[in-house]
């Protein structure tokens, strides 16, 4: 029987910004559960975001310039969509080296042969 392995949440927390951040660069602007259902479908399902998780991190991206909303009206609904500002779209490459140096590290640290 095939079991879905998924991630610890805690793990997730520490990269979920830049996660973030890496999503809105590749596909402009998205709103909240769009995201969700990206990185669920690009981990196979082993990260599930939650709306406890996500929102409080794009508010805080929000609060420190990296990104704008965009509300937009579809019937009696009104969706909030998130894009980068230019220091967001300048600062996603910093948080994607950042992450990889750190996994570098991980690997190193926990003497893991990284999977080619």
């Amino acid at each position: 029987m095939y079991r879905r392995i998924m991630h610890n949440p805690e793990l997730l927390k520490g990269t979920l910004q830049t996660i973030i951040l890496k999503l809105l660069e590749d596909h402009g602007r998205m709103y909240g559960y769009e995201i969700t259902q990206k990185v669920k479908e690009l981990s196979a399902g082993k990260l599930v975001l939650t709306e406890g998780a996500l929102y409080p991190t794009l508010h805080k991206l929000e609060a420190e310039g990296l990104l704008v909303t965009e509300r937009e009206s579809f019937g009696k609904r009104v969706r909030k969509y998130y894009k980068l500002t230019e220091t967001g779209r300048s600062s996603v490459l910093t948080k994607v080296n950042e992450f990889e140096a750190f996994i570098r590290t991980m690997f190193h640290v926990l003497q893991i042969q990284p999977q080619l």
